[in-house]
């Protein structure tokens, strides 16, 4: 895999259910330039090397968690992730193969722009107005100004935080649009999110690297632990369809 390494930055990030912003301070980290491909996706069954290029798809968050660890081991680097069972801890100063946070993937993706996307769509993203029938190769349109290519349409890309611990329970976040949505689903700012077990056929995942916070700290890259908790302490009759996560924080 290739990686990019990313400076440090100060962004907002928005949430539309709540209409609020808040401001997140990242130090660097690096991220892989593409999405995770088929041919470094255990087991793909026979491919082809066109095939082998296109983005891994469909991942489930599980699946893609157990692909960062083995993949550190093998390449001899400390695990990202302490799995039991659905319950999953970031060792934040780990050094090896994680998921982004969302902050982590926005401020990537954005590369220094403030604009909804960092270029014409037709330029840099795979989407609905290419009427493609499914993902196309990586890096076949152009990078951001970072070096990374596909962080706008292709496959929606996994992200570590939860979607929302008071509304969704432990759905988590998806990110940047995939090869059949709109423009307006094409976006840095916009995300999506599922079930960490469901199978989605325009779902992949990117991944980044490195220490991004001290032994024994549950909270890094504009995302916390506490923080997730206190999202889903919601009390009081809830709206319909709502399913505060309570069982795995």
């Amino acid at each position: 895999m290739q990686f990019a390494s990313i400076p440090a930055g100060t962004m907002q990030l928005r949430d539309a259910r709540s209409s609020s912003t808040r401001t997140v301070e990242l130090i660097p980290f690096e991220i892989g330039t593409t999405p995770v491909k088929f041919g470094q996706w255990p087991n793909p069954g026979t491919t082809t090397n066109m095939q082998d290029s296109l983005p891994a798809h469909p991942v489930m968050w599980f699946a893609a968690i157990a692909w960062c660890n083995a993949e550190s081991i093998a390449a001899g680097l400390k695990p990202a992730y302490v799995v039991n069972g659905r319950e999953v801890h970031w060792n934040v100063d780990a050094d090896g193969y994680r998921l982004p946070t969302e902050a982590e993937w926005e401020w990537a993706c954005r590369a220094g722009t403030t604009e909804p996307t960092y270029g014409p769509l037709e330029d840099i993203a795979w989407t609905a107005a290419d009427n493609v029938t499914g993902p196309q190769g990586v890096a076949l349109k152009q990078p951001n100004d970072f070096g990374l290519f596909d962080m706008i349409g292709n496959v929606w890309e996994w992200c570590w935080d939860y979607a929302d611990t008071a509304r969704y329970g432990d759905y988590r976040s998806l990110r940047g649009g995939g090869w059949a949505d709109k423009k307006w689903s094409c976006r840095a700012a916009v995300r999506r999110g599922s079930a960490p077990d469901a199978v989605l056929e325009d779902v992949g995942f990117r991944v980044a690297r490195g220490p991004v916070g001290k032994h024994r700290d549950a909270a890094a890259q504009g995302w916390s632990a506490e923080a997730d908790r206190l999202r889903a302490g919601i009390r009081g009759p809830l709206p319909v369809g709502w399913t505060p996560l309570r069982g795995l924080l």
